[in-house]
């Protein structure tokens, strides 16, 4: 495997993996993709490719399965709704995140679900010889007030120590067995030296209580490392298992993320970040506040 150049070639490709079922949020799930459900106003998915267009990514890439085409037709022209909307005097700029210069998405199918590293490997011939990222979008990302996404914030961490990168969190050792986690070396400010990853360790072996949290920077020969890698831990190709084999030939660290994180795969998660987002909305925030507070009495 090579080293990643001194100047770090830019990332300008973003994977996502949006094959899943959905299955903890059935019926809802039925017929709509979990990542059309709504936060507040947008869909799931539109946040993570809105903090993938901030950090300067040009083209997405769905990784999707049947069922999932809504998930395309998102980002397409509603000719007939635009139009009645024209004709209605409405205001067409609440679809201008919607929209996708033409070329710019990119669908391709994982057709067996055999796991996260397979579903990013199905798009190794899009991203091609190129360092890209990847989002799960489950994972909703929001910046402080002021600050800069996630991606952006790992973008610029590339820009200078280059090679790959993952975000992380903090998370009560308890609940370390559910995630990927790292084993942290030397850190400075919000970045810390990956040494090695372990998926969904038991809490007696982990190595840290730093889990791997849905952000992804990665070097193209992880393409590679998962063309021939078996399966891990559930039964699946397991991502983190190729970012292990890579830690020692190429660069590797962590960025702990300043802002906050949703865990929007559960259901419990998915409702905290919709009363998040709702309350730091100035066109709605007082009404939710007082909502909830009458509903806590």
């Amino acid at each position: 495997m090579s080293f990643t150049p001194i100047h770090p070639r830019p990332i300008r490709k973003a994977v996502f993996p949006v094959a899943g079922l959905g299955t903890r949020f059935l019926p809802a799930t039925k017929v709509v993709p979990k990542e059309l459900l709504p936060v507040v106003d947008r869909p799931l998915i539109q946040y993570a490719v809105d903090e993938a267009r901030e950090a300067g990514i040009e083209q997405m890439i769905f990784v999707t399965g049947r069922g999932k085409t809504g998930i395309v037709e998102h980002f397409d022209i509603a000719f007939e709704l635009e139009q009645t909307m024209t004709e209605r005097g409405k205001d067409l700029s609440v679809l201008e995140c919607t929209r996708a210069t033409p070329g710019d998405v990119i669908a391709v199918r994982q057709q067996v679900p055999l796991g996260l590293g397979h579903a990013i490997w199905c798009a190794r011939a899009i991203v091609g010889d190129e360092p890209f990222a990847i989002f799960l979008p489950d994972e909703l990302m929001v910046a402080r007030e002021g600050g800069s996404g996630c991606m952006k914030q790992m973008v610029e961490a590339y820009n200078d120590v280059g090679g790959n990168l993952i975000s992380v969190l903090e998370v009560p050792m308890e609940q370390v067995s559910s995630y990927g986690v790292i084993d942290p070396g030397a850190q400075v400010g919000a970045l810390t030296q990956v040494r090695g990853l372990v998926e969904k360790p038991p809490q007696a072996e982990a190595p840290s209580n730093k889990i791997v949290s849905g952000r992804y920077i990665l070097q193209p020969e992880v393409m590679r490392v998962l063309e021939n890698q078996g399966k891990g831990a559930g039964g699946e190709i397991q991502l983190t298992d190729a970012m292990a084999k890579m830690i020692g030939t190429q660069p590797f660290h962590a960025v702990t993320f300043d802002g906050a994180r949703y865990d929007c795969g559960s259901k419990v998660g998915f409702v905290e970040a919709t009363l998040a987002i709702a309350l730091a909305r100035p066109d709605m925030g007082a009404e939710v506040r007082a909502i909830a507070l009458n509903l806590l009495k």
